[in-house]
């Protein structure tokens, strides 16, 4: 499956921000010999001749963008939004394996209770959209103010990943 992440950035141009966000998706990926991989692939979105991902798939989105402007905005807010469904929709499926299954049924995972239960705690992957620079996923929303916050040049930067 295919979904857009964001990486939060600092840089002072587009191109910066663009190189830095690479490096947060190259983690993302598992292409640093230091990072686990919890996506398959990303292709961002200046990247031209594929037929599958990126611009083919989601249209002309940024390359990337000042936080503080409002394309920056939008794509913040779409990621934080996307976020913050995909919590609560796992969090409303744990809440009913709770109240409607057993202990044993939990254990062999009918409904997928257990998958909901570890989609409610993870820290990257499908679950979370917004990555600061050091690909960390942003789980709440305090933790994005800290971001927003501590830095006066944040770029927002898409990317088409596959899972």
């Amino acid at each position: 499956m295919h979904m857009v992440i964001y990486a939060l950035v600092e840089a002072s141009t587009q191109d910066d921000a663009l190189a830095t966000g690479r490096t947060v998706f190259d983690q993302l990926v598992g292409a640093d010999l230091h990072s686990c991989a919890v996506f398959d692939y990303y292709v961002t979105f200046d990247e031209e001749g594929t037929s599958v991902a990126g611009k083919a798939r989601w249209g002309d989105l940024p390359i990337a963008a000042p936080v503080d402007s409002n394309t920056g905005q939008e794509l913040l807010d779409r990621g934080w939004e996307a976020t913050k469904e995909e919590f609560e929709r796992n969090l409303e499926r744990v809440k009913e394996a709770l109240d409607n299954l057993t202990a044993e049924e939990i254990m062999r995972d009918e409904d997928l209770a257990r998958h909901a239960f570890y989609q409610v705690g993870a820290y990257n992957g499908p679950t979370i959209f917004l990555y600061n620079e050091y690909a960390n996923g942003i789980r709440h929303r305090e933790q994005l103010d800290r971001v927003l916050e501590e830095s006066e040049n944040l770029w927002i930067v898409p990317a088409d990943v596959h899972f």
